[in-house]
């Protein structure tokens, strides 16, 4: 025989052996004992873990109830004692109408909807265990052998139901499963809309601005103006009222420029962190990088040094910056382009929800007017985008979903035939199959492992590619872009991990079936009849069908997980033992963490389209399910109460979109039942009778829509306010067109730039690092000469260092202060970790009575508490150092007499330190916006100096501080 034929031979029976292993890759013998081991160790292990959080919480307050450290008393939860089950009394007194303003109306939805599904799973399993289970066991016939047990678990299906007449049972569930779920949907969705009642009457709703503020896009050319808003508005005839309006103009680069300014500070930390790691004994090399390919004044392809290129990189950014708000900063300069958005104030929400609502079903001249969110829910970015380019962006979106939907089936597959089952992989690859029979043990564990880690990873990750694709596609605001990661995540998981892992035996199984028939000279259509895809489908379902018990009750252990905080302890410990964190990084670790919504609805979303798919082909997945949501009730409760906080508080907006796809997955469980009835030799007149369900459920629909959607997204006329007094006069003044320009004006314009945070037990290091190339304290300087020189740029010879700009570099924060409690109310921080600082009560923030650097107190913009000591640190100032200034917060009376320095009493009024020789026009570093321009005076013409370098005019002598005239303004952010 020819060699070359023998190799043909064996890669034929190799791809038979890939096809019979594909085919058979889940008809797993699954015995009833492989259940009871999973429920076993899924609530064995789930009541382990709850143990072990209920025995360190009284001690960990900072990992497992952040907020009750950092909230304000009004957000604040309830208190829990230090008892070991201390913490379910909370729970069960805590009611909804409470949750409402402690946690916000999205977790307060989220919450009600675990409990609908909990419900709904209750009576389902009722019905389906106590009709369908009898009914399977009872008429099944040639069913396998094996032990009672394992026969009842395999009649379960309907796998060996031969006759017809036994699916009516069926139809009857199928018709009550519907039912039941309209009935939920129904109570749930008049409950919402009541709860939306109440938010909308809260004093915290109605006392924001945006509450009655109305958003307008997809202005014309010459709408672009304020009484271009206005006259669009006026035609709505929403209101008599007349609005205050203000249109948004172009910031030029300034959202780049403040990205740019933000990575280069954090990869400064970082290489701060990670290069003075061990103070008393820095590496013997400094460093290096490639510069920045946005930074063309530096020559690229070469490595240089990476601390004094980033500080002068971020000093120039910071210039940048400042030059360009200077520019963009008025808020009604004509001369800069308008954009097609615009917003519009009135004085009360009434109004603002009126003109709204009337606006809801028509376009005035094309503009789209609807409620305003909350500023930081806008993405200022793409609010600029024409409506063909949102068009054309979200088309090719759509296009990579579905790409990335459909290239993942082939991998799918694979993970389900081989890594699932390490034996398949064997049959196919020689060469492992030895390693594979001599280790059976440790490929067992591999096995164990694999896959699950592998999709784990998957479906860690894809939550954040879709939210990248999301933003590409032009979404406006975080919430619908949470919204569509919800839907695509959905989408993907049903398609990939429901329908094609549990019928790709099925469907491959026919299609072998009908090639094997065409192959034998039958004709097309015969070869179909014969394979039968209904029975194949079915039948595959069965068979992995205990696959999707055992998964659905391991989810149990998944909640108990996320209750002890696991994968977050794991990686903070990962962090501080083998990795360098910056200070920022340990600061983060302290803080609330954000909920994702997006990810949690989808699992739980596709737990229940699972088991609503499954409820008429293995009923026992009904109970599992309704354990899980019955744990995570109270798990989810407990973390959104004392753990989790809402990042962007949408009202409430997730509901309707899950409400249709419940809808959805119904409508999927009815197509999978009436599978089942045909595979099953059901008639076709049960069929007939199954045909009304999906009308009475688009009917359903229509029904709510019309019925709950306006009282949910509108306050409608007519509802009485239930606390008129906390809605008073609070809030409800018409704000200035400078108020709505600061609140709905793009971030870019006002928000504070960062400051590099150092650890203060590297402080004394600074001056060595950047002495001898920059200004140092052994350096000679020209304080009395007549000519005052600058540093030169150790990055661009030639070029001066930036040194009039430097102002105190870095904030030094001490060990005892890395706790977000230190700076909840940093805009750096709040704007993360509490939706814009609504949380926290700026009063209780404690004061970091150790902290250097700008920006010390915790408010931005505001002077430090009277305890606070400052001093900065710049790497251009000749010393280093600011001496120490203590700001005292009440002040003095005008007789007070204190034991104060002389200095301090203003008895040395004109005395001048030694000459510092400083840039011209010098600026400080961490004073934000236009007025740093402005505040140059006469000095514009000085040589910027201090000492005799530069005489005090008399403008000087009004400084309450001699010493401190040319230092930094203290608490600048």
């Amino acid at each position: 025989m020819d060699p070359k034929d023998g190799i043909t031979i064996a890669r034929r029976q190799t791809g038979n052996t890939f096809l019979t292993a594909l085919q058979a890759s889940f008809a797993y013998q699954f015995q009833a004992d492989t259940l009871w081991i999973a429920l076993g160790t899924s609530i064995g292990s789930m009541l382990v873990i709850t143990l072990f959080f209920s025995l360190l919480r009284p001690h960990n307050s900072t990992v497992y109830a952040p907020k009750l450290k950092h909230a304000d008393k009004k957000h604040a939860p309830p208190p829990i004692g230090k008892g070991l089950f201390a913490w379910f009394s909370p729970l069960i007194t805590t009611h909804e109408d409470q949750l409402v303003e402690k946690v916000g109306m999205d977790a307060v939805i989220f919450l009600r909807f675990t409990k609908m599904c909990r419900n709904i799973f209750l009576v389902l399993s009722i019905v389906g265990c106590g009709v369908l289970i009898p009914v399977h066991i009872f008429e099944s016939s040639n069913y396998p052998t094996g032990s009672p047990t394992q026969r009842a678990f395999a009649t379960m299906t309907p796998q060996y139901v031969l006759e017809g007449n036994p699916m009516w049972s069926h139809v009857v569930c199928t018709w009550v499963f519907d039912i039941t779920i309209v009935f939920f949907l129904w109570r749930n969705y008049r409950a919402v809309a009541r709860l939306k009642r109440l938010y909308f009457e809260t004093s915290e709703y109605r006392t924001s601005l945006h509450s009655r503020t109305v958003w307008l896009e997809d202005l014309p050319q010459h709408a672009r103006s304020g009484s271009g808003l206005i006259g669009i508005l006026e035609a709505v005839k929403g209101t008599a009222g007349t609005p205050s309006a203000v249109i948004a103009r172009k910031v030029k680069d300034l959202p780049e420029l403040m990205e740019e300014h933000s990575q280069s500070v954090r990869k400064l930390e970082s290489i701060l962190a990670k290069y003075l790691k061990n103070p008393d004994k820095l590496p013997a090399s400094r460093p290096m990088l490639r510069p920045s390919k946005n930074d063309r004044k530096t020559s690229q392809g070469r490595q240089i040094d990476a601390i004094d290129y980033l500080t002068e990189r971020i000093i120039g950014l910071k210039a940048k910056i400042n030059g360009v708000r200077a520019e963009v900063g008025d808020e009604y300069n004509s001369r800069r382009e308008a954009m097609p958005y615009g917003f519009a104030t009135y004085r009360s929400v009434e109004e603002a929800h009126a003109v709204a609502y009337a606006a809801r079903k028509h376009r005035t001249e094309g503009v789209s007017i609807k409620l305003a969110p909350k500023p930081n829910d806008l993405i200022w970015d793409n609010l600029a985008l024409a409506k063909g380019s949102r068009k054309a962006k979200r088309f090719m979106n759509n296009i990579w979903v579905a790409l990335l939907t459909v290239v993942w089936i082939a991998p799918n597959a694979m993970i389900a035939v081989f890594l699932t089952r390490l034996s398949n992989l064997s049959a196919v690859w020689p060469a492992f199959a030895a390693t594979f029979d001599s280790n059976p043990t440790t490929w067992a564990a591999v096995q164990a492992v694999a896959a699950p880690g592998l999709t784990s990873l998957v479906y860690l990750l894809l939550p954040i590619v879709f939210r990248r694709l999301q933003i590409r596609a032009g979404d406006m605001t975080k919430t619908s872009r949470e919204h569509h990661v919800m839907h695509r995540l959905y989408a993907f998981f049903v398609f990939n991990n429901l329908v094609v892992f549990s019928t790709v035996s099925g469907i491959w199984s026919f299609v072998t079936l009908v090639i094997g028939s065409r192959n034998g000279n039958e004709s097309v259509w015969d070869a179909i009849n014969t394979g039968d895809l209904p029975s194949k489908i079915m039948v595959a379902l069965c068979t992995v069908s205990p696959f999707w018990v055992t998964w659905l009750l391991q989810r149990n252990l998944g909640a108990a997980v996320d209750l002890a905080q696991i994968i977050n302890l794991t990686w903070v410990w990962f962090a501080r033992t083998f990795m360098h964190p910056t200070p920022r990084q340990t600061i983060d670790w302290t803080a609330p963490p954000s909920f994702d919504y997006a990810s949690y609805y989808n699992y739980f979303l596709f737990y229940s389209t699972v088991s609503l798919c499954y409820a008429t082909i293995q009923p026992i997945v009904l109970p599992v399910t309704f354990l899980y949501f019955v744990i995570d009730c109270w798990l989810k409760k407990y973390l959104l109460l004392y753990v989790f906080i809402t990042k962007t508080e949408s009202g409430g907006q997730f509901w309707n979109v899950l409400f249709n796809r419940v809808l959805f997955a119904t409508f999927l469980a009815n197509c999978i039942a009436a599978l089942v009835i045909k595979a099953a030799f059901g008639s076709w007149t049960m069929l007939g009778c199954m045909v009304p369900l999906p009308i009475i459920l688009l009917g359903f629909k229509v029904y709510c829509s019309k019925s709950f959607d306006d009282q949910c997204q509108y306050y409608v006329q007519g509802f009485i306010n239930k606390d008129p007094e906390a809605i008073s006069n609070v809030g409800m003044k018409l704000p200035q067109n400078t108020t709505l320009g600061n609140r709905f004006g793009n971030p870019a314009l006002y928000q504070p730039l960062i400051v590099p945070m150092v650890h203060e037990s590297a402080e004394h290091l600074l001056a060595n690092i950047y002495g001898g190339r920059l200004d140092s304290p052994s350096a000679p300087t020209m304080a009395y000469s007549d000519i005052a020189m600058g540093q030169m740029s150790s990055v661009e010879p030639g070029k001066p260092a930036p040194s009039a700009i430097a102002g105190g570099m870095f904030k030094f924060v001490p060990e005892a202060n890395l706790d977000f409690a230190f700076y909840k109310n940093d805009p750096a921080f709040s704007s993360e970790y509490g939706g814009g600082g609504e949380l926290y009560d700026r009063v209780q923030t404690p004061a970091p009575s150790a902290a250097r650097g700008p920006g010390l107190s915790s408010r931005a913009n505001s002077p430090a508490p009277a305890s606070i000591t400052g001093r900065q640190y710049s790497p251009y100032r000749g010393g280093g150092y600011d001496s120490d200034v203590a700001t005292n917060a009440r002040g003095r009376g005008f007789y007070t007499h204190g034991n104060d320095s002389e200095s301090n009493r203003g008895l040395l009024a004109g005395v001048q330190s030694v000459g510092v020789a400083e840039e011209p026009g010098r600026a400080d570093y961490f004073h934000d916006g236009a007025s740093e321009y402005g505040q140059l005076g006469l000095e514009r013409w000085r040589t910027g100096g201090s000492g005799y370098v530069g005489v005090p005019g008399a403008e000087d002598e009004e400084q309450p501080l001699a010493y401190d005239a040319y230092r930094p303004t203290k608490g600048a952010s």
